[in-house]
C-alpha cells in the first residue's frame, strides 16, 4: 500500500511505500477511494494539536470498500462502501460513554491524528466507527460529509432554534451547513475572511442572505453565530452581533487565543459554546438528512501524491469547498 506520513510537525508529508495490514477483532480494512482534507489534519501537520501517535497517516474523512473483516465484524460485507470519520474508537465505559456523550470520552482514538487515516490507499478502522454511505454521492462527494458536514451538523444543532443565523470562516464546513440550515427554514448570513471576495460570492451562491468580511458587524442581529475560522478574535466581534439569549457555537477542534472582552457583550444570557467531535447518532442522523435536504459538496480533487499541496491550498486559503484526495 502507498501512504502519506507526517514524520515531525512542521515537515511535509512523505510518500511511503508499506504492506497493507490485516484487520484485528472487530476491524474492518477499507481500500480507500477518497478522503478529504479537513482544518484538523492541517492542525495535526502544522504541531497545532499536541501528541499526535508519530509516524501517522492523517485523513479522517474516508471514503472506501471493505476489503477484510476481522474477527466478530458482522453487519459488513467485502466490496461494501463505507466511510470513517474523526472519532475512530471510544472506550465505552467512561462516565461520558455511558451517557451519551461519547464524543468527550476520557480515552477516544481519532483517525488520522492517534490512528493510521485515510491519506493512504489502504486503512484499518474499527467497525462500530464506520458508516454506510448514501447511494446519492460520488465518493468524492461524499467525503467532506465525514467531518466537515458532521461538525456543521452537530454545531448546527448546538445553536438551538435559531432563526438567524452567522456563519464566520466560510470553507468546507460552512458550505455544507449552509445548505443544511436552508432546508430547515434558517436565515444565513456569512461572514468571511476580509476581502475573499471568492468565499463571498461562493456563500451568495449558495443563498446566503448576506456575504462580507468578518471585520464587519452583521448588518442584522443574529440569534446565533457559527465559527468555523480558528480566529480566537471572532467570538467577541460575534457576541456583538448576536441579540439577547443568543449562542455563539465554535465549531473548531484548535483556535487562537480569545481577547478579553467586557462582560456587558456576554450579559443578557447569551452563551458561549464548543463542539468537541462527534458521536455515532450524529453519524447516522446526519448521512440519513444529507440526501433528504439535497446537500451537495463543491470539491477540489487531488491525486494521493499531491497531499502536501492539498494542505498548503488550504492552509492559504485557495479553495472554494473541500480539498479530496484520490487514490
Amino acid at each position: 500500500m502507498r501512504a502519506m506520513v507526517l514524520e515531525r510537525p512542521g515537515t511535509p508529508l512523505r510518500m511511503d511505500e508499506r504492506a497493507t495490514p490485516a484487520p484485528g477483532p472487530g476491524e474492518i480494512l477499507v481500500e480507500v477511494s477518497a478522503c478529504g482534507v479537513c482544518r484538523t489534519d492541517l492542525h495535526v501537520v502544522d504541531g497545532e494539536l499536541p501528541d499526535p501517535a508519530l509516524p501517522i497517516v492523517p485523513g479522517h474523512e474516508i471514503v472506501g470498500r471493505v476489503a477484510g473483516l476481522g474477527d466478530g465484524v458482522t453487519g459488513f460485507t467485502i466490496g461494501e462502501r463505507v466511510g470513517v470519520p474523526w472519532l475512530g474508537h471510544t472506550c465505552g465505559t467512561c462516565r461520558y460513554c455511558r451517557s451519551e456523550r461519547e464524543n468527550l470520552c476520557d480515552d477516544p482514538k481519532f483517525t488520522g491524528y492517534t490512528r493510521n487515516g485515510g491519506y493512504a490507499t489502504h486503512t484499518i478502522a474499527d467497525a462500530a466507527f464506520t458508516f454506510k454511505i448514501p447511494d446519492a454521492y460520488s465518493d468524492v462527494e461524499a467525503a467532506p460529509l465525514l467531518c466537515a458536514g458532521l461538525i456543521g451538523h452537530r454545531t448546527l444543532k448546538l445553536a438551538g432554534p435559531a432563526e438567524t443565523i452567522g456563519i464566520y470562516g466560510f470553507g468546507a464546513a460552512a458550505h455544507i451547513v449552509t445548505q443544511e440550515a436552508h432546508y430547515e427554514g434558517r436565515r444565513v448570513l456569512a461572514f468571511t475572511r476580509p476581502g475573499d471576495t471568492q468565499a463571498q460570492e461562493f456563500a451568495t451562491s449558495l443563498g446566503c442572505a448576506f456575504a462580507g468580511g468578518s471585520d464587519q458587524p452583521s448588518p442584522e442581529p443574529l440569534d446565533a453565530a457559527l465559527i468555523f475560522a480558528p480566529v480566537g478574535a471572532l467570538i467577541p466581534a460575534a457576541l456583538k452581533d448576536v441579540r439577547k439569549g443568543g449562542t455563539v457555537v465554535s465549531g473548531g477542534i484548535h483556535m487562537s487565543d480569545i481577547p478579553s472582552f467586557p462582560y456587558r457583550d456576554l450579559w443578557e444570557e447569551r452563551v458561549i459554546r464548543s463542539v468537541a467531535n462527534l458521536t455515532r447518532a450524529d453519524a447516522i442522523e446526519f448521512l440519513a438528512l444529507a440526501p433528504k435536504a439535497g446537500i451537495r459538496t463543491q470539491t477540489v480533487p487531488y491525486p494521493l501524491s499531491e497531499a502536501n499541496q492539498a494542505l498548503d491550498d488550504l492552509r492559504a486559503g485557495r479553495l472554494k469547498g473541500a480539498a479530496v484526495l484520490t487514490m
